[in-house]
Order: C-alpha cells, then sequence, then structure tokens
C-alpha cells in the first residue's frame, strides 16, 4: 500500500476538493465525493488523511445490549484507539443518520490521540461539543441515540461505502468547506501535483477575471498568448 508522504500531505493542504474533483474527473474517476456529509464547523485547515475504515451493519437487539460496551474488544472503541496518528477515521453507517455514530468522548480521544479527523455518513450525537473541538469531523447530521440503537460495529479497516463511494483503507482523504473528497492511494503524489499546478493556474485566471477579462481562451487555456502571459505571471511571482 502506498504510504502518504509528508510532502504530498502538505501540497494536498493547499489544494481545494473542488480542484482534486476536476483532477480526478480528468482521470475518469467521477464518484469520489462522499454524498450528503457537512463539516461540523466551517472555517477549519484543510482535512489530509490517509482512511482508517469502520463498518456498521444495522443492529440486532440480541447482539446490542448497553452492556456491550464493557467489552474491550469492541470494535467502535477498538478502532478510536488503534486509528493511527495523521489517519482520518471514515466510519460507514449505511447513511443512517437515525443513531449516532459516535459523540463527543471518543472524538476527543481521537483528536487527543492525534488523527487528522473523522467522517460518518450517519450523525453524531453532542454535535455542538464536538463542532467546538479543534478537530475535523463531517457527518449528515446531528442526531441523539446511541449508535447501538441501530447500529453495530462489525469490521476495522475494510473496504467500505461512505456516502456513495468506495473507501479502501489508505486511501488518502482532503476535506474542506464544500466536503470530502476521496483519492485512491496510488494516485495521491500524481493528483497532489497537479492540483498544485490547477490551483496556481486558477489564482491567475481569478486575477485576470478581477481585473476585467473575459473567460473565453482564459478558462481553460486554449490561447497561446494566454499561455504566455501565465508562464510570465508564474516567473514574476518566483
Amino acid at each position: 500500500m502506498t504510504k502518504l508522504s509528508t510532502s504530498t500531505k502538505e501540497k494536498l493542504k493547499k489544494v481545494s476538493t473542488a480542484t482534486v474533483a476536476t483532477c480526478l474527473f480528468k482521470k475518469g474517476l467521477k464518484n469520489q465525493f462522499i454524498q450528503n456529509v457537512k463539516p461540523l464547523k466551517l472555517g477549519r485547515p484543510t482535512m489530509v488523511g490517509e482512511a482508517y475504515t469502520l463498518r456498521y451493519i444495522p443492529a440486532r437487539e440480541d447482539l446490542n445490549p448497553i452492556d456491550v460496551f464493557r467489552d474491550p474488544k469492541h470494535l467502535q472503541r477498538v478502532a478510536v484507539e488503534e486509528c493511527p496518528e495523521g489517519a482520518v477515521l471514515v466510519i460507514d453507517s449505511r447513511q443512517n443518520a437515525r443513531a449516532a455514530s459516535a459523540g463527543s468522548i471518543l472524538v476527543t480521544r481521537l483528536m487527543v490521540r492525534g488523527a487528522s479527523g473523522i467522517i460518518t455518513d450517519g450523525g453524531f450525537r453532542d454535535s455542538a461539543e464536538i463542532a467546538d473541538l479543534d478537530f475535523s469531523s463531517y457527518h449528515n447530521r446531528p442526531t441523539a441515540p446511541t449508535n447501538l440503537t441501530l447500529h453495530q460495529a462489525i469490521a476495522i479497516n475494510d473496504p467500505i461505502g461512505c456516502g456513495d463511494v468506495a473507501v479502501f483503507p489508505g486511501d488518502v482523504i482532503i476535506g474542506d468547506d464544500d466536503g470530502v473528497m476521496v483519492i485512491p492511494a496510488h494516485l495521491a503524489d500524481e493528483v497532489a501535483d497537479e492540483c498544485i499546478q490547477m490551483t496556481l493556474y486558477e489564482d491567475f485566471v481569478l486575477e485576470k477575471v478581477q481585473g476585467g477579462k473575459a473567460i473565453i481562451g482564459l478558462y481553460p487555456m486554449v490561447d497561446e498568448e494566454i499561455r504566455l502571459m501565465f508562464e510570465k505571471w508564474k516567473s514574476d511571482k518566483n
């Protein structure tokens, strides 16, 4: 499995999920945006980390009484304690927010252990407390019932579906105010490099548009004169 390098991680922190989405679309990957999740708090730094996954199945009442939390091997708790530093815990809650995927205590523990963030296609309880943490978190909506009401933790670090996106352990997760993109691990370095260049060009385009220039020929760049203008602009920036 390709390991996310510090260099690639820092590059991805400088680009947007929108730019990543366009880059992946060019490569034929059209379904990498996790649907129906949003940040609990806007304006946080861009979240980047490798996926560490937790999968829920529908709870069955005889297997999910409240005292199952006493089991030190309960997989929800184990996932929180074993999620690697810098990783993002991605939870497959079957897009069901009628019961919580986690609450503020578990999310705080993840933060203290050095994870980069947490995502569920369900919901969190204690959502206001989670939003106040210095930690990136994404969900569908707040919800109060304990996860045991509807969810049984069944597997850690297996391939999952989250918000209609396939997430494999080690895939690179990037999240900002727009939402969350999943980058296949083997493409992370390539995508980071391309997105840095795309972002640079977008900065150039925005500067020109703010100055009154029309977008025809500029965005996308199909005019040779504009290409030369961009190369000079980059040179002047350096």
